[in-house]
């Protein structure tokens, strides 16, 4: 019987260096994808000798993948200790894989953004604006020191974190431990981009419905407010206690679309595009498709 292979300390040092390139092939088909494949090449070619398993590797990691920089690495981690016991032989298939990346990315894409660009960088940055106002002139560099120790340390040890936690899943394959975090990982991932259409997708129709004349006192009269200071106070005490701004309502499509059901464009869109995709229509003739049919219906009047 061979000798199992394992990835080395160093092994994962590779990919920990690497991952600080994430970003650099970044596209709007496919985001990190050639980041994450470039990052797990020294695993690859260690696990993997024959070429075409090298090939297809690569080619299960050049899927669509987009999460915070700093919180791909335990992504990373995982990935590897599954890549490890598959090149050892055991029964862990390409959507296995798949399924536990994309179930990952989008809730530590969440939690990335306000632990890092919201908390963590304010605060250094902080310091080092309170050294640089006294005169310090280390204060530029004991920010950059204290940013990149800092992500460094966190980009490793989840890194390190997700790969014990990877072995540890794929020790009980057998009892169909790897089947239930794959299918976890998929139904949070799917939350997850479910609950960020809403923010992410806006669709306007401004054809107007009706336009009705409201009743005295239902809107703001900007003919009889005071000049100045007190005027503009007024219009805002006015507007804060329910007050139009025009004297005539304006109901336009998306306002009964709204409450009929928010969002639901936006929804039909996203079908729409996840339809396109799974007949094997290129992400990039859908982004051009949209772009075209946004302007055509922006000239006719529909948005």
């Amino acid at each position: 019987m061979a000798d199992k292979i394992k990835l080395s300390k160093r092994d994962r040092l590779k990919i920990f260096g690497r991952s600080y390139f994430l970003l650099s092939s970044f596209n709007y088909e496919r985001m990190q994808n050639g980041g994450v494949a470039y990052s797990l090449i020294p695993a690859i070619k260690k696990l993997y000798t024959k070429k075409e398993d090298r090939a297809a590797a690569l080619k299960r990691h050049m899927e669509f993948f987009n999460t915070h920089p700093f919180m791909a690495n335990p992504i990373f981690g995982v990935t590897l200790a599954l890549e490890e016991e598959r090149a050892n032989g055991a029964d862990i298939d390409d959507a296995a894989i798949s399924g536990v990346k994309v179930g990952m990315m989008g809730p530590l894409a969440g939690a990335g953004d306000p632990l890092f660009w919201f908390t963590l960088r304010p605060i250094l940055l902080s310091l080092g604006a309170s050294l640089a106002v006294s005169g310090n002139v280390i204060a530029p560099i004991v920010f950059f020191v204290l940013w990149n120790v800092m992500a460094a340390a966190v980009k490793w040890y989840l890194q390190e974190f997700g790969y014990r936690a990877g072995t540890a899943i794929t020790d009980d394959l057998s009892g169909g431990l790897l089947q239930k975090v794959t299918r976890g990982a998929s139904m949070m991932g799917m939350f997850v981009i479910g609950a960020l259409i809403q923010r992410w997708v806006t669709i306007t129709f401004t054809p107007v419905v009706s336009e009705v004349k409201q009743q005295k006192g239902a809107y703001i009269d900007w003919e009889h407010l005071p000049k100045g200071a007190k005027g503009l106070h007024e219009a805002f005490t006015q507007y804060a206690a329910g007050r139009s701004l025009d004297a005539t309502k304006v109901t336009t499509l998306q306002d009964n679309l709204n409450q009929l059901v928010p969002g639901l464009a936006a929804l039909g869109l996203t079908f729409l595009c996840m339809y396109l995709l799974k007949r094997k229509v290129s992400p990039i003739i859908i982004i051009i498709g949209i772009f075209v049919l946004a302007i055509v219906l922006h000239v006719i009047g529909l948005l």
